[in-house]
């Protein structure tokens, strides 16, 4: 049986994910089979497993780092927000119910079984297994029935390591804190301690580190400074597709809808040299000199298409059309695209049926079985290859379906506008296919760089490795793990 190590933050984005892709690849590197693991995730960037489940994107990122197939053992609960109170509950890569807060509560004593059944799994298989928490262990308003952090690590008995981010402020007081307001049986779980995102002179931070160690009794395990190049792996959090602004090139914008989903079907956009990406952020117009909007997924199609109208981006869409403008909706947004959207068994909120922006000759029905799969395509005007993954609900047609974005297993997938300017399709991550991406930035007039994309990622992951051997203690961090 493998041993265990558990990464937990002392704040929500502060690290921990790439911490765990750096340690895996790091700790691969001398030879161990290491897998992630992640209680409970909290996300809408959900991909698609090899065992036909979906987990959070940040631990399909991680099981890369450790060279293996991403499993739906390695994120047994992932919660998928649909509104502000309420998310779809995901059990070993399958829905099984749509729940609001003070429901999914009640449901989590019963879902900690499901939790150390994936748990155990992963260790049969491993060396070693690296556990991200989530949030916060400091939450203790919510330490009862946690299955995401201190109760999993009591219960599995999983040493941990406490990430704090310093670009912040006030890591002193966070780490220090927690020790301060957790169970003191909770606290003895708590091995040491890491600083991330360190910016300047590491030195300056002596005393506060010290000071640390002395407040906690816990082992302070280095210093991470800043890793600039962590813009180049894929984000759970769309806000950090905004650090990849490039004024002067092509402009092609995404709108920020309220329930975004999938939109590391961005990245490899992000990361061309011919391309500015600009997030379109609730409040703002679309630019009037953008070549391509991207509507991209959504958790809630026909709330989001309220919002989308709310910021008026139904007008600016009709105006950049106007223009000659390009558009492409993904998922959720191909949905919006058509004549309308209807639900009339209330799967997203209430039953109902939203006009849609009326951009593609197209209707979507939703129906309760979730399409949840990997594909392999070819689009349709560029005959070049798209491997790609499908996870919707929701059934399209119409007569611009004639003219379809792709094909799937010979059969049309997606839809094109008579003129050929408005697309829509099922498929996400499929930028990431090499060919693929130039030739459609090439019918743009958008030139493409050479570097493959996953190229680019595999050595992001390799220098975020050598990144933290360098200024962590792995040696320390490996011996803790029983």
């Amino acid at each position: 049986m493998a041993r265990a190590l558990m990464i937990q933050g002392a704040g929500s984005d502060v690290g921990k994910s790439l911490i765990v892709a750096g340690l895996a690849r790091a700790f691969v590197r001398r030879g161990l089979c290491v897998l992630p693991f992640k209680p409970q995730n909290m996300s809408n960037n959900a991909a698609v497993t090899v065992d036909g489940g979906e987990i959070g994107r940040a631990q399909a990122l991680q099981a890369l780092a450790a060279g293996v197939e991403p499993h739906t053992d390695m994120n047994p609960v992932l919660l998928k927000p649909e509104t502000d109170v309420g998310a779809q509950v995901i059990v070993h890569g399958k829905r099984i119910a749509t729940a609001r807060a003070r429901e999914y509560a009640a449901m989590k004593p019963a879902l900690m079984d499901a939790v150390l059944e994936s748990f155990e799994r992963l260790k049969a298989r491993a060396d070693l297994v690296l556990v991200e928490g989530a949030g916060s262990p400091a939450e203790v308003n919510l330490r009862k029935a946690d299955i995401a952090n201190m109760g999993f690590a009591r219960k599995a008995d999983v040493p941990v390591v406490l990430v704090g981010d310093i670009d912040r402020g006030g890591v002193i007081a966070q780490l220090v804190g927690i020790k301060t307001v957790i169970d003191p049986d909770d606290a003895a779980m708590i091995q040491g301690f890491v600083i991330n995102k360190f910016r300047g002179d590491p030195t300056l931070f002596d005393d506060g580190y010290k000071l640390i160690e002395e407040k906690t009794a816990w082992r302070g395990f280095g210093v991470l400074p800043w890793f600039a190049r962590a813009g180049e792996l894929p984000a759970e959090d769309a806000l950090g597709l905004s650090d990849a602004r490039k004024p002067g090139q092509c402009k092609i914008a995404c709108l920020a809808l309220s329930r975004i989903a999938n939109f590391d079907d961005l990245d490899p956009l992000k990361l061309e040299p011919g391309v500015d990406l600009v997030m379109v952020r609730p409040g703002e117009a679309i630019p009037g000199d953008v070549r391509l909007v991207i509507i991209p997924g959504s958790k809630s199609t026909r709330g989001d298409l309220a919002f989308l109208r709310a910021q008026g981006w139904d007008i600016d869409l009709l105006a950049h059309c106007r223009r000659g403008g390009h558009v492409l909706g993904l998922c959720g947004g191909y949905q919006m695209l058509g004549r309308s959207v209807s639900d009339p068994d209330g799967i997203e909120g209430p039953a109902g049926d939203t006009p849609g922006l009326g951009l593609l000759d197209v209707e979507t029905v939703m129906s309760p079985q979730k399409t949840l799969t990997r594909v392999a395509a070819v689009h349709a005007a560029t005959d070049q290859p798209i491997e790609a993954y499908e996870i919707h609900i929701g059934r399209t047609d119409g007569p611009d379906r004639a003219r379809p974005f792709a094909r799937l297993n010979g059969e049309p997938e997606g839809a094109i506008s008579r003129d050929g300017r408005v697309q829509g399709s099922y498929l996400h991550g499929l930028f990431t296919s090499d060919d693929f991406r130039k030739a459609f930035l090439a019918k743009l007039d958008i030139p493409a760089g050479d570097e493959p994309y996953h190229a680019r990622v595999d050595s992001a992951l390799d220098a975020l490795a050598d990144h933290i051997e360098q200024h962590l203690d792995i040696d320390g961090l490996l011996a803790l793990a029983r």
